[in-house]
Parts: C-alpha cells; sequence; structure tokens
C-alpha cells in the first residue's frame, strides 16, 4: 500500500527557490556581506549565484550559493534575537561525532545568525516516499530506522535540554489555545477543560515514565534527505532529553505522510528488535513500547493540532492547516483504544467529523 500524497506545504530545506535572494532589511543584508567577504576566497563562492532555497515554519531562511569547492553550499539566515543557531551548531556536532550524516558547518557567525553549511541534495524522504512502490519506501524507512537507533546510541544527551514534565505540557496548552478557540471558536465549559487537564496529565505521566534518550524530536520524512550515506539529517537544533519512543512515532505517524497500521508495527518492531540489539532503552515487552510510540505520537500530534493553527492565525501560513484532519484521525484512533484517554474524542468530536473520517479515508 502506497501512502498518502502530502499535499501543499511550505517549501522544505532543498526545495529550489523562485529566484534571487531578496533582503527586506538593508541592515540586515550588509551584516551578511560583511559576514561573506571573507569567505568567498575561501570557499571560492560566487556571491552572484546567491538564491533562495527555502523558508520553514520557524523565522529562519536557507539561502544556496555556487562554490567552486564544494558544487553548493547552504546559507542560513536566522536573525537574532527571534532565532538562536547556537543549538544547531552543537547538536551538529554531536551528530558528526556519531558518525551520522548531517551538514558540515563550514563558517558560523552565532552572534548574528548566519551559518554556511555543506549541502545535503535535493530529494527529501518526503519526496521520494510519495507514490514509491513497497520495496523502496521499505528500504528507505528501514534505513531512517537504523539511523535513528545510532542516533539513540551515540548521540550523547548531555547538556541538551529536557523535554518533559512542563515542556510537555506547554505543547499541549497549544492545542486548545489556538485549535480549538482560534481555529474552531470553540469555548469549553469548566467540566471541558478538567477532562482536558486529566487526559494531558495522563500523557505526561506516561511519557515522563519511559527511559530517556536524546530525541531530535522532528525524525520525520520532511527532516530526512536521500543522501549517501543515507539518510542525511536536517531540522535538529530542538533536540532534547526525552522519550525514548517520541522519534519512532515521528517517524511513521507523520505530518504528511500515512501509512497502514501493519506497515507501522512492522517497522516499529523491526525498530524495537534492533534498539535492544542496541542497548537502547527501550522496553523489554514490544506490548509496552507499542503503547509508549502512541502515546507519544498522541502528545505530538495535538500539540502539531496547536502549531499548524497558530502558523495560520499568527504567523499568516495557512497551508499547514489543510492537514488537520490527519492529526484528528491520528488523535480519534489512539484515545479509542486507551480507556484513560478515551475521554479526548467527546472534546474532539466537534472539529473533527468529517474531517476525521475525510482523514481515515486517506489511508
Amino acid at each position: 500500500m502506497t501512502p498518502s500524497s502530502p499535499p501543499s506545504t511550505e517549501l522544505p530545506l532543498v526545495k529550489p527557490g523562485p529566484g534571487p535572494a531578496v533582503w527586506a532589511d538593508p541592515a540586515r543584508l550588509a551584516a551578511f556581506e560583511s559576514w561573506l567577504a571573507p569567505l568567498v576566497d575561501r570557499f571560492a563562492l560566487a556571491p552572484s549565484t546567491l538564491r533562495a532555497a527555502s523558508a520553514d515554519a520557524s523565522f529562519r531562511r536557507y539561502l544556496r550559493i555556487d562554490s567552486g569547492v564544494h558544487g553548493t553550499l547552504v546559507v542560513m539566515d536566522a536573525p537574532p534575537p527571534k532565532e538562536d543557531v547556537r543549538p544547531f551548531v552543537d547538536v551538529a556536532r554531536r551528530i558528526a561525532a556519531a558518525g551520522l550524516h548531517g551538514p558540515v558547518v563550514h563558517a558560523a557567525d552565532e552572534t548574528q545568525g548566519f551559518l554556511l553549511l555543506e549541502d545535503l541534495g535535493q530529494q527529501l524522504y518526503l519526496e521520494a516516499l510519495d507514490g514509491a512502490d513497497a520495496s523502496r519506501a521499505d528500504a528507505l524507512m528501514r534505513e531512517a530506522i537504523a539511523a535513528l537507533v545510532q542516533w539513540q546510541q551515540r548521540v550523547p544527551y548531555t547538556g541538551l535540554p529536557a523535554y518533559a514534565g512542563s515542556k510537555l505540557h506547554d505543547g499541549l496548552a497549544l492545542f486548545p489555545t489556538w485549535c480549538v478557540e482560534r481555529e474552531f471558536g470553540i469555548a469549553w465549559s469548566a467540566a471541558q477543560r478538567q477532562t482536558w487537564q486529566g487526559v494531558c496529565d495522563a500523557l505526561v505521566a506516561g511519557m515522563d515514565a519511559q527511559a530517556r534518550v536524546a530525541v531530535h524530536r522532528d525524525w520525520m520524512p520532511r527532516n530526512l534527505m536521500v543522501s549517501t550515506p543515507n539518510p542525511a539529517i536536517l531540522d535538529f537544533q530542538d533536540a532534547a532529553v526525552g522519550p525514548v519512543a517520541y522519534d519512532m512515532a515521528s517517524l511513521i505517524r507523520d505530518a504528511f505522510i500515512s501509512w497502514d497500521e501493519e506497515r507501522e508495527i512492522d517497522w516499529s518492531v523491526r525498530y524495537w528488535e534492533a534498539a535492544r540489539r542496541a542497548g537502547v532503552p527501550v522496553p523489554d515487552d514490544f506490548g509496552d513500547f507499542w503503547r509508549a510510540l502512541e502515546w507519544c505520537g498522541l502528545q505530538r500530534h495535538l500539540r502539531v493540532l496547536g502549531v499548524f493553527c497558530r502558523l495560520k492565525h499568527r504567523d499568516g501560513k495557512p497551508r499547514y492547516s489543510s492537514d488537520l484532519p490527519r492529526f484528528f484521525a491520528y488523535a480519534t484512533k489512539v484515545a479509542l483504544r486507551y480507556r484513560v484517554l478515551e475521554p479526548l474524542v467527546a472534546l474532539i468530536e466537534p472539529m473533527s467529523g468529517m474531517k476525521t473520517q475525510t482523514a481515515f479515508s486517506l489511508r
């Protein structure tokens, strides 16, 4: 079974840009040109070739530039104080030390928010998986799983922020604020808010009970690149210390592509077996791991429902909201399986309705 086709989204990191780089702030342009000047000879850069590569859901953007040494390189423009490139640089070094494939940071101005990065290529996993036959999809996903096990085994989490407790609650709080109230105009009663709090408390307690590893937090097809060695890893600046099942949930229950549950379980079993062999602290029983994965996925999907609605209403990026039905479908399916989570269904049903049915039909 092939995955459902992803909807149109904001440009991913490596999508060819529409044209030359545009600078809205002359002072930002002047700072960039001053930073780039000493790098031109060192990397045989051609400043006239600077062009847009992509933007993402943050304030970062990426530019591509030709290099006589490396073919092409990528510039990250992350204006402070809205963005901080130091976590990106830190995690990039951890990835390299772990023997994984992430972008080499050739030059960095952490104060001004400029990085010169290795260009990891042109094809995202998301694009490669869309319409791929079963054999090709399986091969790509197995390589992503092997890389995830290596990440969890070798990337040190000392010094990374904790993704637990209040941080998990903060993410869940985006759902009632931006999805329930802002997107759908629904005001919950005191009893409904109490029900919501009970579901959140159960989810967070379950996730906090899991073993801790370094988590990418967005180990998904849009952040993995088809490359040699495969995969290359993108968008890792939010890495943290978190639940062992979280990244696997991100991979198989993605924002932009869905799979039938038979394949989800097959890939999860393969991951679980490989993780146990590698000494990653997954539960001894696969059923316990699957429950942990589903709970991580539900917390993630509720948070992302809030994030996507915030992108629409606060940041003027409405395209992400076209995937709300997929997340309502994920959330409904998981909530119905666990008694303590089942009260969530009545809360989201007024918003999902036919949208949930539409999302299930995509699968």
